[in-house]
């Protein structure tokens, strides 16, 4: 199984299949309800390495994340279109679509024993535009 991330603001992130180690999504919704709440918000975590470029190659689009995460509220470029694709046998099996995502949280990590590093990314959509995530998957092979 495959992971695939596309970030779209002012500038363009991108992150191959080899780039990502795990997405969870989550559904906040308050614990201390006693029934469905209207108070429904969403996040995601992606966690997944930062690839040192080799060989010639372009580095990857990691440090581009790390400055989108410092990016001020007053900014509309603070909340972009995230699309997240799993892939299984070439074939888009979920693919995810947060349209006005933001970030909470981003750290990297680099210690001798992962490599380059990894990174961990906590975003949330926008809880106003709610209506707008989508879930779609059963896509036909790539």
């Amino acid at each position: 199984m495959g992971l695939r991330l596309k970030i779209e603001g002012n500038e363009s992130i991108h992150l191959p299949e080899t780039s990502i180690i795990t997405v969870q999504f989550g559904a906040d919704i308050p614990h201390d309800s006693n029934a469905r709440s209207t108070d429904l918000g969403s996040t995601v975590l992606i966690k997944g390495k930062i690839l040192a470029a080799v060989n010639g190659e372009a580095a990857d689009d990691t440090s581009k994340i790390a400055r989108w995460s410092l990016v001020p509220a007053e900014n509309s470029d603070c909340y972009r279109n995230v699309q997240i694709d799993v892939i299984s046998a070439s074939q888009v099996v979920r693919q995810i679509t947060v349209p006005n995502a933001f970030v909470i949280d981003y750290e990297e990590d680099f210690t001798d024993d992962t490599g380059a590093g990894t990174f961990t990314l906590l975003m949330k959509q926008k809880k106003d535009k709610m209506v707008n995530l989508k879930f779609e998957g059963g896509f036909s092979g790539e």
